[in-house]
């Protein structure tokens, strides 16, 4: 029974979701940057610019958010989303 109670726990712990919509972080949190006014910063749907990016790999991308590179800063200004939420609009701003 044990292992039964501890694989439903691993499984659910491992599906979790994002916490709040990418849409509303972007608008909150990435939109001042990621809408063009920043040439540096890959904008929403350049899917030519965001290519790179992604070939890095998700956890370097989620590891920049949270850490900060070049111009972006740390958490990219959005203090309370989880590595989950910021995989979300990566993946939201990418397409």
């Amino acid at each position: 029974m044990k292992k039964i109670v501890a694989a439903a726990c691993f499984f659910l712990l491992g599906s979790v979701e994002a916490a709040q919509e990418p849409e509303a972080i972007f608008k909150r949190s990435c939109m001042m940057c990621h809408s063009g006014q920043l040439a540096m910063a890959p904008k929403k749907g350049d899917q030519t610019a965001w290519k790179p990016r992604l070939d890095k790999g998700m956890d370097t991308l989620v590891k920049h958010v949270t850490e900060g590179f070049g111009a972006m800063p740390p958490r990219g200004l959005c203090m309370d989303c989880s590595a989950k939420d910021y995989q979300a609009v990566i993946n939201w701003m990418s397409k």
